[in-house]
């Protein structure tokens, strides 16, 4: 897998983050073979656009705390539909359940390797 380290960990603390606030379908593909502009994509979905601004606004918390990490950009948050946060290395995506099922990125990179995320609570190494 070409995900580096601190990539991993990253996207460790993410996923707890949100599973924390109930994120549904949680999972991250390892792209950097494919596109070379990023690392990895993490994509968790959502019932409610409440939900999902919930969602991104503990992992960007998290990670801000656990790593010092802001994004480089974030799209989508005033209509909380599939917000996007640009980490460079890795690109989050949280989106509302009908935005998941319509787009289909999960279909998109099935072809990609899996990354094993972390159960909710799981101690991070």
């Amino acid at each position: 897998m070409a995900v580096p380290e601190p990539t991993l960990k990253a996207l460790h603390i993410a996923s707890n983050a949100a599973a924390e606030r109930q994120a549904e379908n949680i999972s991250a593909v390892d792209v950097a073979d494919r596109l070379g502009i990023t690392d990895a994509f993490f994509f968790a979905s959502a019932q409610t656009e409440r939900q999902v601004k919930s969602i991104i606004e503990e992992i960007e918390d998290a990670l801000r705390e656990q790593l010092e990490l802001k994004p480089l950009r974030r799209e989508g948050q005033t209509e909380g539909r599939w917000v996007l946060l640009d980490y460079g290395h890795f690109v989050i995506h949280i989106q509302h359940n009908e935005e998941r099922e319509n787009y289909a990125l999960d279909r998109l990179w099935s072809d990609a390797p899996q990354i094993d995320l972390p159960q909710a609570d799981e101690p991070q190494s």
